[in-house]
């Protein structure tokens, strides 16, 4: 059941009603039963009538519920150690075997997502830095809280255990509040995620009619697809935890206002790079190879230079890790990985030679020119990794990319193209309005949450702002069948 659909926001309506009328102390499990429900409609369940799917989870639960039980029961460190490996193992083979191994099995809705949720909770409570919860029950409800079983975000239990067993009372700015997010949401994913897919479907599924501009047109059309659908559903996501009280982890911010590659992690998919460099990268480095390491090498590059090397080759699989999270294919593992390593890695290592050319030009690093000019380098370098990857396979992703440096080619904008697309000059007007007000509206985040500016307006004045945003979603929002936005991007394209 798509969370753009009617059919879901009367369900959810109904159940927030339900919530608030319960008594406190019935209000978890009611949610726990909500999302069992809600993993039960998914299509994945509901299109193969394969209802044992839910199998997956609850059994993951149940070998991490165990696990860390036993790891705190534990008083010898095998015993704690043999715990966690069996626990890790069982659930990382799980999830290989469904998504990785290409065994043609179905795979459960969210289980990339559920997997690290549940695992980074196993190592917090293995190396003493989290609380553990000692109810099956309640920790399933952790994994498979509904808003966030579609894209996420991860989950950290220490910040989630008190909000999500604690009952909640019916607080207007909690709903208000949170219904005016997924406003947003709905915004950003129906009128302007919907559009830019017109274009980017259109180049990326005939690139070999295309060249020069029309090609970045398409794969600057594809970036802001990807980042409005991805950010449009976490903006739903967190807008309908919060009209239950809870509060999810922020997912994006602003990521497009970054000047370099590093901030841009910093700013996207924020709960999966806070995982993997806590779970994945710092722990690395502990090890026994990479803390030897650097006096192997200090002889042939020097102390900094032997660390320097240590810490690119940690990254390294650090970033194939990322690119293989996205989807196994190599189209992921360089688009949304290795590219991304290569860009920070040259980066550091030119920095110098950055510096010198500065100076030599004069030129002042927080200036607003220059400011502007790292941050629309930073968007091609990501557009470029997301050519790859939408393309089908390495070689088209080369082709199109070839392409877009193959004459002027501006036939995107000639004999009607954009007409015959479904997308008039109207449609671009409104696809362009569209993402100014959406930047207008980032931007100003970053200094004050939007909803409390409103809060701070007259009341004739916030309602008349809201109702119109409501209007425009309806009138101008893109639908597919049966009034159902096509699926977030994520949920189809990570593994």
């Amino acid at each position: 059941m798509s969370i753009t659909s009617f059919y879901f926001l009367c369900l959810f309506a109904l159940a927030l009603l339900l919530y608030y009328l319960v008594p406190k102390k019935v209000q978890w499990p009611l949610l726990l039963l909500l999302s069992i429900g809600y993993f039960l409609t998914s299509a994945e369940v509901r299109d193969s009538h394969a209802w044992y799917l839910i199998l997956y989870p609850m059994a993951d639960v149940g070998a991490v519920w165990g696990a860390a039980i036993l790891i705190d029961r534990a008083k010898e460190q095998k015993k704690k150690l043999a715990a966690l490996i069996c626990a890790v193992l069982f659930c990382v083979g799980l999830l290989c075997t469904l998504k990785f191994f290409h065994l043609g099995l179905l795979a459960p809705m969210g289980i990339s997502f559920y997997t690290l949720t549940l695992l980074g909770y196993l190592f917090d409570v293995y190396y003493e830095i989290g609380p553990v919860q000692r109810s099956y029950g309640k920790l399933l409800l952790f994994c498979c809280y509904f808003p966030t079983m579609i894209s996420g975000p991860i989950m950290k239990y220490s910040d989630m255990e008190k909000q999500m067993y604690t009952g909640h009372k019916l607080d207007y700015r909690n709903v208000t509040f949170g219904m005016q997010r997924m406003l947003l949401g709905f915004f950003k994913k129906l009128v302007i995620s919907e559009r830019t897919a017109i274009l980017a479907n259109e180049i990326f599924n005939n690139y070999e009619k295309y060249s020069g501009v029309s090609i970045w047109v398409g794969a600057a059309a594809f970036t802001m697809q990807l980042y409005t659908d991805f950010d449009g559903c976490m903006d739903i996501v967190l807008g309908i935890s919060e009209c239950f009280g809870i509060r999810l982890p922020e997912n994006f911010s602003a990521p497009f206002l970054s000047r370099s590659i590093e901030e841009y992690w910093r700013r996207w998919h924020i709960s999966l790079g806070d995982w993997l460099k806590n779970y994945l990268f710092y722990p690395l480095l502990r090890t026994k190879f990479f803390m030897n390491l650097p006096k192997k090498l200090k002889g042939k590059l020097g102390k900094k230079g032997a660390k320097q090397a240590t810490t690119f080759l940690a990254m390294l699989i650090l970033w194939f890790t990322i690119g293989y999270w996205h989807g196994g294919a190599w189209t992921f593992i360089i688009g949304c990985g290795l590219l991304h390593w290569f860009y920070i890695v040259s980066g550091k290592l030119m920095e110098p030679l950055f510096v010198k050319w500065r100076a030599f030009f004069h030129i002042e690093k927080e200036k607003k020119g220059f400011i502007l000019f790292q941050r629309v380098r930073t968007f091609f370098l990501v557009m470029i990794g997301l050519v790859f990857f939408r393309s089908a396979t390495v070689p088209d992703a080369l082709r199109v990319l070839g392409r877009g440096v193959s004459g002027l080619g501006l036939q995107l904008f000639g004999n009607g193209v954009l007409s015959g697309l479904g997308l008039d000059w109207t449609e671009l007007m409104i696809l362009a309005v569209s993402i100014l007000f959406s930047a207008w509206v980032t931007i100003h985040n970053q200094k004050e949450d939007m909803r409390v500016t409103l809060e701070k307006k007259p009341i004739w004045l916030r309602w008349i702002a809201l109702y119109a945003l409501l209007f425009y979603v309806i009138l101008l929002g893109k639908y597919g069948p049966g009034y159902s936005a096509s699926e977030f991007i994520y949920q189809n394209f990570k593994v």
